[in-house]
């Protein structure tokens, strides 16, 4: 599932491929952008926030324009050389196809595709708290906003972009694990919010340029995570079987001995 830094890696690979070039060719195949044709506009840049991706552009009268997607679970990006097969998915699942004299890129299954003035961008990404691998990082802003919600669990808020921008799953799993803390302890009793977004964002930031996503150090199959994808599996630490339970809309994986659950702070009154 593409997290922040997958999003990031997918944008740099973008720019590299289009940064500059003149679009010889589109080809949208959303019903939204179905008739929209870039034909002469030229890229400036490909820039990420969170999980969202920013293809920015001039239009032939110079007016800035951003081509917005979001990967989701299962999108996508690929650059291909003229001529080259296209082997990133099935043709199916292509949603756009963008040429230049140099490169093709193709995306497939993104979601909430969306053509606006960059002026505007804030109405697809305004809603986003700081991003963990943006020039707008605020570590302080991050934990203002997790601790707006003291009752949500630290697994949901963590997950919630409106928070902090970046985080997926496999982050969420692997912060709460090095940190000691149960997925389902409430927001107020985490012992040191600073400090779990600190980790959060240098995990995200260590990953970053490559594809092999590790909180472990090695970029070994098999030995990438501590908890997250090791249902039954013994604890790195404890050897205590990894657990795997829903929580909110999406599964959790933690170790029950190093990650013991917390009541909350009493009721008042």
């Amino acid at each position: 599932m593409p997290e922040g830094d997958t999003v990031w890696n997918t944008a740099r690979v973008l720019h590299r491929a289009l940064a500059g070039a003149r679009i010889t060719s589109s080809d949208f195949r959303v019903p939204q952008l179905a008739t929209t044709d870039l034909t002469g506009w030229t890229v400036r840049e490909s820039a990420s926030r969170g999980k969202h991706l920013l293809l920015r552009l001039s239009a032939p009268d110079e007016t800035p324009w951003t081509l917005h997607s979001h990967l989701r679970m299962d999108g996508a990006w690929r650059a291909y050389a003229p001529g080259e097969r296209w082997n990133g998915r099935p043709a199916y699942l292509i949603r756009v196809v963008l040429r230049s004299p140099g490169a093709v890129a193709v995306g497939y299954h993104l979601h909430e595709m969306a053509l606006v003035p960059t002026a505007e961008e804030d109405r697809l990404v305004g809603h986003l708290g700081p991003d963990l691998l943006g020039p707008d990082w605020d570590a302080a802003e991050a934990v203002r906003r997790l601790g707006d919600h003291p009752e949500q669990t630290i697994g949901e808020a963590l997950l919630d972009q409106r928070n902090l921008a970046g985080v997926g799953n496999l982050y969420k799993c692997e912060v709460l694990f090095l940190r000691g803390v149960s997925p389902w302890t409430p927001v107020d009793a985490v012992p040191d919010l600073p400090g779990m977004v600190t980790l959060a964002q240098r995990l995200l930031a260590a990953n970053r340029g490559r594809w092999t996503q590790s909180s472990t150090g090695s970029l070994h199959r098999g030995q990438t995570s501590y908890v997250y994808g090791r249902r039954a599996q013994p604890c790195r630490r404890c050897g205590t079987a990894i657990r795997k339970e829903e929580l909110g809309e999406r599964v959790t994986y933690w170790c029950p001995v190093c990650q013991p659950e917390r009541p909350g702070p009493p009721a008042p009154g």
